[in-house]
């Protein structure tokens, strides 16, 4: 078979079909990571639930994501991707329905659980299936189509979710999901060449075990540190403790192990254990302006949600230019079309370190535009030159991985940003109500007061209330920083990829 063929010969309808029907499902899948997040408050009032205890219902969905997505190469290796890709929607759509019919928190729990276990493994193997569907020279194109997926299915949820939720009630936000995952499912089981007859493969249990502790560990960490002041609770002591562990003990089984539970020779591929780096800073980039935008506008700029829906929405627009614009970039070497995303994703931070509480619905919507034109952009070269020298065999596990490091990537600096937000917001609320005092001569003249007032406590209250707005912005700043030096960083790590020689074996 020539290096530009498909590995599964398809006629051309079918191939529309298996891409209509794989990004239906991938966006369904990414549409409902941040859709409950927009239903929090709802769930919380529907379930008489403490904000500690709703708030598993994201952290869940999240730890079962991430233990379930390396097993998509032992799943495809024991029971075929037909089978796995057809029942992971069917399972998905079921849990999405049970999720809106759930009557107590502990069953919308047990169904996010689900839900994030079966819908885990689409991502992975919805690029798998489509690069082995299509030939090699198309990849470009389907990679740019099937990113937007990645891209704008976060984007929809919340507006989506806000939406059902405001006609209807939050249940209505899962219910108006079942038919597109119906949908896909049917599509996916007409489309789908059927597997070849296979042995089920023995799977490394200390390996599988290890390591989803290991994740489960880092993952409780991240989304409960800042709620429990991180290292002054017992409870993040013991699971880092545990993380720690249970990461030794993946390592040295995989590397002494004849059929680790993931492969370690696959790093051994310059250009894979480099785009493993680059994606995890992809998910850093690509989810944490959406979580931290909305606050900063809602709570502090006085935004409507209406007007945030259009700074969201203005990020998918860009998207969809990048996306396209990629397609062309994409006949250059990649790092070219890496370098002029992560560049742009520079500026945005930039951008977005020189705003203040006055800014316009504008300025955000064009930044907006920025961020997402560059994410569209990075996404198809950084497929192509991650698995450019992999072999194909390895596809399944090593999308597995890929993904993987790109959810890690999101939850860390998401925990990172927050933490960092809330420890600059105090320091600077402390510093500068240390400045507010009777015996600060300056406060006497009326062009540093203006209409502020130091002589009764409402005026006092008004005060306080606008200086923990100006600190708040200073911690909003702070984290844009480290945005703006996570894209810089991850410029630098675009040099090292290296380009595939002409003529080269797939």
């Amino acid at each position: 078979m020539s290096d530009d063929a498909p590995r599964d010969p398809t006629t051309l309808s079918r191939r529309v079909m298996i891409m209509v029907s794989v990004i239906l499902g991938s966006t369904l899948y990414s549409t409902t990571l941040l859709i409950a997040s927009t239903l929090l408050p709802q769930m919380q009032g529907a379930m008489a639930a403490t904000q500690d205890e709703i708030a598993w219902t994201m952290t869940f969905n999240i730890l079962a994501t991430a233990v379930v997505t390396p097993m998509t190469g032992w799943l495809v290796a024991s029971f075929g991707r037909r089978n796995v890709m057809v029942g992971s929607m069917a399972l998905f759509s079921m849990a999405t329905y049970l999720c809106g019919a759930a009557e107590s928190l502990e069953s919308l729990v047990l169904w996010r659980v689900l839900q994030g276990g079966a819908g885990a493994p689409v991502t992975p193997l919805s690029q798998t299936i489509l690069f082995d569907s299509f030939p090699r020279r198309q990849h470009r194109i389907i990679t740019s189509i099937y990113g937007m997926t990645v891209v704008i299915g976060p984007v929809i949820g919340p507006a989506l979710g806000g939406y059902m939720s405001d006609l209807y009630s939050w249940r209505w936000a899962f219910y108006g999901l079942v038919p597109v995952g119906i949908a896909s499912c049917i599509g996916l089981q007409l489309s789908l060449l059927r597997d070849p007859p296979r042995q089920i493969v023995r799977l490394d249990w200390i390996g599988f075990l290890s390591l989803s502790a290991a994740i489960s560990c880092v993952q409780l960490v991240l989304s409960r540190g800042q709620r429990l002041d991180w290292y002054e609770s017992p409870e993040i002591w013991l699971e880092t403790i545990g993380a720690v562990f249970a990461l030794y003990l993946f390592i040295a089984h995989s590397l002494t192990s004849g059929k680790p539970f993931l492969n370690p020779r696959l790093l051994l591929d310059r250009n894979f254990a480099l785009g493993l780096l680059l994606v995890g800073v992809f998910g850093m980039l690509n989810v944490t302006p959406m979580v931290l935008l909305p606050p900063l506008l809602q709570q502090h700029a006085g935004f409507p949600d209406a007007m945030i829906g259009e700074v969201l929405a203005a990020r998918g627009v860009g998207a969809t230019i990048g996306f396209f614009a990629a397609m062309f970039i994409g006949r250059l070497d990649p790092r070219i079309g890496m370098s002029i995303g992560f560049g742009l994703q520079v500026i945005s931070g930039l951008w977005l370190m020189s705003i203040d509480l006055n800014v316009s619905l504008e300025i955000l919507a064009a930044n907006s535009i920025l961020q997402g034109m560059a994410i569209g952009i990075i996404w198809v070269p950084l497929t192509t030159a991650s698995f450019e020298t992999l072999e194909n065999r390895f596809w399944p596990e090593g999308m597995a991985v890929f993904h993987l490091m790109r959810n890690i990537g999101s939850s860390f600096f998401i925990s990172l940003s927050v933490a960092d937000i809330v420890r600059v917001t105090a320091q600077n609320y402390s510093r500068m109500t240390e400045m507010i005092s009777p015996y600060n001569d300056r406060l006497d003249y009326p062009w540093v007061m203006g209409g502020w007032s130091i002589e009764t406590l409402p005026g006092l209250a008004r005060l306080s209330k606008e200086i923990h707005r100006q600190a708040a912005l200073i911690g909003y700043l702070d984290a844009f920083a480290m945005y703006t030096a996570a894209s810089v960083g991850a410029m630098v790590l675009v040099m090292l990829v290296r380009r595939r020689r002409r003529g080269a074996g797939a």
